[in-house]
């Protein structure tokens, strides 16, 4: 049992990580030209040499965009509050008894990175400028993506998760 605890910690320590990593590293559009720099965007900043913020990201023409910003912040934040609810759980529960609340919690996480990442996948286009538009997914995106299966897994594990001695 302890093993199995272990690997849930674990698990569940790597999808807080991943969420990290993807809110703030700043590789969720990738632009490269010829001859120039590469040009990183993410939720807030384009980097080249220099990080500017994203354009009209105040106004609500950036509306998607404060969305997807929103969703990733509060996926982050529910996973490490299901953290620590797990945590005191592991010690408060009685035995038998499953860790419902901290599942529900993670798997609201799950369900805010997966639609942060997907209306970033629909409404790219609207909130970058012109320059920005020939470019690619960064590795940021790609650890969004990641961390939705991973905190969903998490947050099922939970759900069958029971406390034994």
């Amino acid at each position: 049992m302890l093993i199995i605890l272990a690997f849930i910690v674990l698990f569940h320590l790597a999808a807080a990580i991943l969420l990290f990593v993807a809110t703030i590293h700043n590789a969720w559009w990738v632009v490269s030209k010829v001859g120039r720099d590469v040009i990183y965007a993410d939720l807030w900043y384009s980097c080249n040499s220099t990080c500017y913020p994203v354009e009209n990201s105040h106004t609500t023409d950036a509306a998607y965009l404060q969305a997807i910003q929103a969703t990733m912040i509060l996926a982050t934040i529910l996973c490490c509050v299901s953290f620590f609810i797990f945590i005191l759980q592991l010690f408060k529960l009685q035995q038998g008894d499953r860790f419902i609340f901290t599942a529900i919690i993670q798997l609201l996480a799950s369900l805010c990175v997966m639609i942060g990442a997907s209306i970033y996948t629909a409404q790219k286009k609207s909130f970058h400028v012109a320059s920005l538009q020939e470019g690619s997914y960064g590795s940021s995106y790609i650890i969004a993506w990641i961390s939705f299966p991973m905190t969903a897994i998490s947050g099922l594990m939970y759900l069958v998760l029971r406390k034994r001695k």
